[in-house]
């Protein structure tokens, strides 16, 4: 997908916003509906009345999106870009899926060419699913990241990557050293890192994967440039979790394996997080490091269940994610529903507002993005999407009988797909 010239542009429909977060008190109070947006030079400019966005910019191009919701992008907090062909692969647990699946396809990304391809096809699948920012982990050949900071870059993207680094329990060909490792993420954090619209994030894949040498290396570079986010797993399935005690046996916890290597803290990135011990919550909240649920990979790999009413109400930040390609899908809808039946599993029905609010503002604070990305709000960039509140006959028949936004957009969330993108917008230029 190639951007067209950006453009004073005034977006007609149902503008959402939010104002604070559906998790304190009334869902619902938190967002505001408005009637236009006026997006100008790739930036929210102001939202409110359509008479009142024309009024402010009478020369704007006017894109009328009938009674769509308009709203920011989905923003997708933990991905793995290289496992795009492989997506959907017949189930096993964790340890085994990757041997089976995930090592295989990522050893070809060592081919520039190969990597080009896959990088291009994910971030489009994933626009035309209304996602606009991501956060990836490639494989272990620097090829694997200049593809896909490229690609985005082509497409005006804000997103996240690094260089997924692995010194051991890998294939012989996926497997790095602990200074070629920290070599390498340096090499590619100084070329890509704060360039456009892209950002480096420091990426042992996880301690499994790690030697305590490669850990002590990644934790030294996070030191050296502690404006770059890091990204690794924790605690994803029972097994994995004995399996990390086992190979550091002095280590307290799953998460001390990190924290006792310089990879814990804020801009730390912890997926699926679902066994986590007293001692670990505590952690994590006293740092301020994000947890990021990855509903449809936690079912599909039989992870387990992550409370996300239960972490959010104790203080943690927490993000929403597809995990592709554990994740069996590229929509961040049906990502949404997946987190909506497991809260229904976990004894929180979650709001739509809520929902909505984790796909977009909720994940952006994780990536340190909020005010940035992920909200339809002055001064952030115009990363947008317009939903088809009405895709399909069967959520259409729904919606007609809606008797406010939350029952109308519901019905999207759960059975919604690509169809409900009507348009997306990625620093203001239209992109479908």
């Amino acid at each position: 997908m190639t951007p067209v010239t950006a453009t004073d542009t005034i977006l007609t429909g149902q503008v959402l916003s939010y104002t604070g977060s559906p998790f304190d008190g009334d869902p619902a109070a938190a967002a505001r509906l408005d009637e236009a947006v006026l997006i100008r030079a790739g930036r929210i400019s102001a939202s409110g009345t359509r008479a009142e966005m024309q009024a402010a910019a009478p020369g704007a191009q006017l894109s009328d999106q009938g009674d769509a919701l308009i709203m920011a992008g989905f923003v997708d907090a933990h991905v793995h870009y290289p496992q795009t062909a492989m997506i959907a692969s017949w189930g096993k647990r964790l340890i085994d899926w990757l041997n089976s699946y995930t090592f295989p396809e990522e050893m070809r990304f060592g081919n520039a060419a190969y990597a080009a391809d896959i990088a291009g096809r994910y971030l489009d699948l994933t626009l035309a699913n209304g996602t606009t920012s991501l956060c990836s982990y490639c494989t272990i050949h620097p090829e694997s990241v200049e593809a896909f900071f490229t690609a985005a870059q082509a497409r005006g993207q804000r997103v996240f990557a690094g260089k997924t680094c692995m010194d051991r329990n890998a294939p012989e060909g996926l497997r790095d050293t602990a200074q070629s490792g920290y070599d390498d993420s340096k090499t590619l954090l100084g070329k890509w890192h704060g360039v456009d619209r892209l950002s480096y994030a420091i990426t042992p894949r996880f301690s499994p994967t790690s030697t305590p040498e490669q850990l002590e290396a990644m934790g030294a570079l996070w030191a050296e440039h502690p404006d770059c986010l890091m990204q690794t797993h924790l605690s994803e399935q029972t097994d994995e979790v004995e399996w990390v005690k086992s190979l550091y046996p002095q280590a307290r916890d799953y998460l001390d394996t990190y924290e006792a290597h310089g990879l814990l803290g804020a801009r730390g990135l912890y997926g699926h997080a679902i066994y986590l011990e007293d001692r670990e919550r505590d952690r994590l909240r006293e740092v301020g490091g994000a947890l990021i649920h990855c509903p449809t990979s936690n079912t599909f790999i039989g992870s387990g269940l992550f409370n996300t009413a239960a972490r959010i109400a104790e203080g943690q930040r927490v993000g929403l994610a597809t995990d592709t390609g554990g994740g069996s899908s590229f929509s961040m809808l049906r990502t949404m529903a997946a987190a909506y039946e497991i809260g229904q599993l976990t004894g929180t029905a979650l709001h739509p507002a809520q929902l909505l609010w984790l796909a977009t503002v909720g994940s952006a604070e994780t990536l340190h993005m909020g005010g940035v990305i992920g909200n339809i709000t002055p001064g952030a960039e115009a990363d947008v999407i317009a939903l088809d509140l009405a895709s399909t006959p069967a959520i259409a028949q729904r919606h007609a009988q809606a008797k406010d936004l939350w029952e109308a957009v519901f019905p999207t969330i759960m059975m919604g797909d690509d169809r409900a993108i009507r348009q997306v917008w990625v620093a203001g230029r239209p992109m479908l």
